[in-house]
């Protein structure tokens, strides 16, 4: 999606957003996500904001309220701080988060941190208040019908912990961006983080052990997380197919790695 400048907002819609954040001395638009048409830090006179947004009469709108009501009952996401529906644009501000993106590598200090944040995700429930389609309605159509029940869950799923999606923090790990959160297992998260953690050179096996330091992930049935990681592999492959990006090859690599390890080892 291309990005909108912050400069390149209507008058009234930055007027609208500087009532709550005094006055914008300059913005940095970010260079990493590709779903929000404008998404920047405000550097302001009382301090730093970041903002996301897109038109009001845009198809996709809904999604950033939704994101905004999923993220302030999330655990360890950005406090929500304002909206504004001005000149023709949906805004949201959010607590600003200093910090660096998890390394996942073998050995990296950041994995303990994250284990912690997964372990937290977790045991959050999915806010009622907030209609959204569950992981085995969205998934629908990847795995056997009779396998729904190893999908279903009342946890807030993330559904994208991808290391640009976090930051480590001296007060550890913060999750950005949960505009795909949606009802689901509570084991999942961590399950999305396996193909993460292979991907950064962690084998299957120690992903998988790593992973079992979650409580959830731990007491999860085997069988129900062996569905999880065929349908992953599916639901990836078929993104690929409708929307080639450089990224998804090697996560798809290491997707199809957990699945023939756990196929192979019947974990």
């Amino acid at each position: 999606m291309d990005r909108t400048a912050w400069l390149e907002l209507p008058p009234e819609a930055r007027s609208a957003a500087e009532a709550y954040t005094s006055t914008v001395e300059y913005a940095e638009t970010a260079e990493t996500g590709v779903m929000s048409r404008l998404a920047c830090t405000l550097h302001t006179t009382t301090g730093r904001v970041f903002v996301k947004g897109t038109r009001s009469d845009e198809p996709a709108a809904w999604m950033y309220e939704y994101e905004a009501r999923v993220t302030r009952v999330a655990p360890l996401a950005p406090r929500v701080l304002w909206q504004v529906d001005a000149g023709g644009w949906l805004l949201t501000g959010y607590e600003y988060v200093f910090g660096l993106h998890p390394d996942l590598v073998p050995g990296s200090p950041d994995l303990g941190p994250l284990i912690n944040a997964l372990t937290t995700m977790a045991a959050a429930p999915w806010p009622e208040q907030v209609r959204k389609k569950p992981l085995h309605i969205r998934w629908a159509g990847f795995f056997p019908t009779d396998r729904r029940p190893d999908l279903e869950g009342l946890a807030l799923v993330h559904s994208d912990v991808s290391p640009l999606n976090m930051l480590a923090t001296d007060d550890g790990i913060r999750v950005l961006d949960w505009a795909l959160a949606c009802p689901g297992p509570a084991w999942a998260d961590t399950a999305f983080a396996i193909p993460r953690f292979v991907h950064a050179g962690h084998t299957p096996e120690q992903a998988e052990a790593l992973a079992r330091t979650v409580p959830a992930y731990r007491a999860a049935a085997p069988s129900a997380v062996s569905t999880f990681a065929q349908t992953l592999c599916a639901v990836w492959e078929s993104r690929e197919e409708s929307d080639p990006a450089p990224h998804r090859a090697p996560l798809i690599s290491a997707a199809r790695a957990w699945a023939a390890h756990r196929e192979y080892a019947k974990v």
